[in-house]
């Protein structure tokens, strides 16, 4: 994912640090929900965000789609392609608290809750229309640990995924950002977990590049 100069300027310091709600145990939880817990604490998530299903409301609140037109998937990040995708992001610069964009995309954010989320999730239909399909957030390692965090943050027990670019390769494993931690949480089923980076439920087979 790619923000624009012109946002950092407009959007710095409008950081919006959340905290989750304590009763649904969303972040830094010693509690480990399994099986149906998980899938009630995800439908509590995505009935929070149901109003995104309609991507007009999504612009009218801020988010603005991933400005490199990027549908993400596992098989162009080199990755196994049973793995399935990610989608297409609809980001919020404000609650990621973007500061710079060059020489990577960097900034203050320390955004954890789902119930308000950074980042929007959609699969690109044949017609053309989008399907909300999950969520995500992103902290910037930085950011994190100048907060005070000495452990990376956790979701239903789950720690975050870490992302950081290795510049030996030439894959960028990071999509651009400063190194980061980042959650999604998937609103159709996945195969595997409704916490993994990608799902094999999800498609980007009729994104237009």
């Amino acid at each position: 994912m790619k923000t624009t100069n012109t946002l950092s300027a407009t959007l710095a310091g409008l950081l919006i640090t959340g905290n989750l709600v304590s009763s649904l145990a969303l972040a830094h939880s010693s509690d480990t929900p399994v099986g149906e817990d998980v899938a009630a604490l995800v439908e509590s998530i995505r009935i929070a965000n149901q109003r995104f299903e309609d991507v007009n409301v999504a612009l009218a609140e801020g988010y603005i789609p991933d400005p490199s037109g990027q549908c993400v998937s596992a098989a162009e990040e080199g990755l196994p392609a049973e793995l399935g995708d990610m989608g297409i992001h609809y980001i919020r610069p404000d609650l990621l608290g973007i500061t710079a964009t060059e020489p990577r995309i960097d900034g203050t954010g320390t955004h954890t809750d789902f119930l308000n989320p950074a980042i929007l999730l959609y699969e690109p239909l044949q017609d053309g229309s989008l399907v909300l399909v999950g969520v995500e957030n992103l902290v910037f390692q930085k950011a994190w640990e100048a907060a005070g965090n000495t452990e990376p943050p956790t979701f239903a027990g789950r720690t975050w995924d870490y992302m950081a670019n290795d510049p030996d390769t030439e894959i960028d494993e990071a999509h651009g950002f400063a190194p980061h931690y980042d959650q999604h949480v998937w609103f159709r089923d996945n195969a595997a977990t409704h916490l993994e980076p990608f799902n094999p439920l999800v498609s980007c087979a009729y994104h237009a590049k």
